[in-house]
């Protein structure tokens, strides 16, 4: 198989994967549109990941001009599903700490088993 194809598979592996996880699995107490909202953001993250960007509050914010509050409302969630991880490390500045995420490895090999590769 072409790697265009490979590639075209796991994005669309990616996505139905993350769809399915957070439209069947709703948190207590949490809003058709909240679940919208981190399907976006997942989507987000994915393409950030591609390009190998880090993920942190700051580039998301700078990405999709919400607000710190915005971004981290909406990321919280998918740790708690399991979906992203998270660590502290240092901020840009050297001093502070600023919170970065990683998609869950377990996602990609789950894919992977799923694709047979």
């Amino acid at each position: 198989m072409t790697k265009a194809l490979t590639t075209q598979w796991h994005n669309l592996g990616f996505s139905g994967f993350v769809l399915r996880e957070i439209l069947d699995n709703p948190i207590e107490d949490e809003t058709p549109q909240s679940r919208l909202k981190q399907i976006g953001m997942m989507s987000v993250l994915y393409i950030m990941h591609q390009g190998h960007q880090a993920l942190t509050i700051s580039h998301l914010t700078e990405i999709t001009k919400l607000t710190r509050t915005g971004v981290a409302e909406t990321i919280d969630p998918l740790i708690r599903r399991g979906l992203l991880t998270e660590t502290f490390v240092k901020n840009s500045m050297g001093r502070g700490k600023a919170r970065q995420f990683e998609i869950a490895p377990e996602i990609f090999e789950k894919i992977r088993s799923f694709q047979g590769s």
